[in-house]
């Protein structure tokens, strides 16, 4: 299901440019400055990524009317929240912004249904768009309603503030590194309540982190954030095989790619999935899921061979075929990372330069690519 937006209010004035947000911000502290110009997707999740101090939060800050930079602009979605060309600059609480912290900063004294109608009270009735009932189910957090704060654990505190800031009815949710507090197994919990916020809301996301696993599970698109400017920005699974960042380059380098279920083995339980653009299919252990549905995979470059022949007698169940788009060299020079494409999507392979040169690889070279991990990431 998809909620409508927000109405407009008048203190926002409407502009052209619907489906898309675009920013720009420069705000100067004594030690750090952030310049940034942003043009992102009207919908889905665009992840702010970056080491800590590389501005992610700063920009956070921007876009929410907390901070007002020497010079800015924001667009959401057709309405315009600052122009300082124009002298336009709407106020934090005028915004129509949900803001989810590290930390829930719930009402210590006020059960997890106050908590909860406190967000929901401060929209007009008339305005409201999400009701209280549609967020607890959103969230699975109808068996806490009664409980205090003080008696939740870290993950279930998180998925209250979240369903408190949806009651806001926002036109921008703004997630701060929402599971920076939580340990492993809270992570795990929480992360399908936010692929669902994906899946079933049409409120754009802006998410802060500095996890890759989270950034490729979640994101559609990504902004790599450095010393206060953007280095990059554009599509998740384009983004993060650009030779020009650092990714590419990391002992955990893996591409990100797009399938959907093509078949069930409850015996073997081996779930097979039709790459996007191809007949070819990959397999993983995993629990069954309906024929048809779209999935997310990422496969790590250090788990990807090549071989010019389809092998057989083999225990690897990847094998699919590919064409060579172009390589580079590491650092050390002993080793080479080959970009492929199989179908509509790409895969790197991280050889040794002696496979590299054995194997002959050139340019549209066709060969087969073996894998032997595959990770599911998400479900859409």
């Amino acid at each position: 299901m998809i909620w409508p937006l927000r109405r407009q209010p008048a203190a926002i004035q409407a502009v052209a440019g619907l489906g898309e947000i675009r920013g720009r911000f420069k705000v100067e502290h004594a030690d750090f400055i952030l310049d940034v110009e942003l043009h992102l997707p009207g919908r889905g999740i665009s992840a702010l990524f970056g080491h800590s101090g590389s501005g992610k939060t700063s920009c956070l800050r921007c876009f929410a009317g907390l901070d007002q930079p020497s010079e800015g602009y924001l667009q959401v979605n057709g309405e315009l929240w600052q122009d300082s060309d124009q002298g336009i600059f709407v106020p934090a609480h005028k915004r129509s912004v949900g803001y989810v912290f590290q930390d829930a900063n719930l009402f210590a004294h006020l059960s997890v249904r106050r908590n909860l109608e406190y967000g929901h009270k401060r929209i007009p009735a008339a305005q409201r768009r999400i009701a209280l009932e549609q967020a607890v189910e959103l969230l699975g957090i109808g068996h806490l309603l009664e409980r205090l704060p003080g008696n939740l654990s870290g993950g279930e505190r998180q998925r209250v503030g979240i369903a408190r800031a949806l009651l806001t009815t926002p036109r921008l949710l703004l997630m701060d590194e929402p599971l920076a507090s939580l340990d492993l197994k809270r992570k795990l919990e929480v992360l399908p309540y936010l692929e669902r916020l994906h899946q079933e809301l049409d409120i754009p996301i802006l998410y802060v982190s500095h996890s890759p696993d989270e950034v490729a599970r979640l994101a559609d698109h990504l902004v790599v954030l450095e010393e206060g400017r953007v280095q990059a920005s554009g599509p998740l699974k384009e983004t993060l095989l650009r030779s020009d960042l650092p990714f590419m380059f990391e002992e955990d380098a893996e591409a990100v790619v797009d399938g959907s279920v093509s078949h069930y083995d409850p015996d073997y339980r081996l779930l097979s999935i039709r790459l996007s653009g191809t007949d070819a299919v990959l397999q993983l252990t995993h629990a069954p899921l309906p024929a048809g549905k779209p999935v997310r995979v990422k496969i790590k470059a250090r788990d990807v061979s090549l071989s010019l022949d389809q092998a057989e007698g083999t225990s690897l169940l990847n094998l699919l075929p590919a064409r060579v788009e172009h390589w580079l060299a590491l650092d050390n020079q002993a080793q080479m990372l080959v970009d492929l494409r199989v179908g509509d999507e790409r895969m790197i392979a991280r050889i040794t330069r002696y496979s590299f040169d054995r194997l002959g690889i050139h340019a549209q070279q066709a060969l087969w690519v073996q894998v032997k991990s595959v990770s599911l990431l998400a479900s859409d």
